[in-house]
């Protein structure tokens, strides 16, 4: 008797995928309340990049836990850690970026802008890498 085996395609784990989709979004919400206290000076909008950017610091603080986690766990370890490399480097400037916010509005111009601009990019760039490339191998 024989059965028949179909292999399966199998992506990053929900949880994964759910708190790595959560940091692009409030890096990005960053950069635009950076581009709103810009043309209008109302301290309202550093405030609320100030909260976005801190609120992406721990999403992508987790997401870079279960990155680690398949890290240890991936067959092809090359693209994990292109992919944990770019969430820590997304981190460490979100980081940066979180200190440059806190001091006042009129100093954290223009480099909180141009810092919320490269780490949503950086954050853009992880999430594709982590939904395209990660868990793309067929498991029996």
């Amino acid at each position: 008797m024989t059965t028949a085996h179909q292999p399966y395609r199998s992506g990053i784990h929900p949880l994964h995928a759910l708190i790595l989709s959560g940091s692009f979004p409030l890096f990005l919400g960053a950069a635009l309340a950076d581009y709103g206290y810009a043309t209008s000076y109302l301290i309202t909008w550093s405030t609320f990049a100030s909260w976005l950017i801190a609120g992406a610091l721990v999403f992508t603080g987790f997401a870079m836990l279960c990155a680690l986690i398949g890290l240890f766990r991936a067959d092809k370890r090359g693209t994990y850690l292109l992919y944990f490399g770019l969430l820590l480097v997304t981190w460490i400037l979100g980081f940066i970026n979180a200190l440059v916010h806190a001091r006042d509005a009129w100093a954290m111009m223009p480099t909180g802008f141009v810092l919320s601009i490269a780490v949503a990019v950086l954050s853009c760039a992880a999430t594709l890498l982590g939904f395209s490339r990660l868990g793309r191998g067929v498991r029996s």
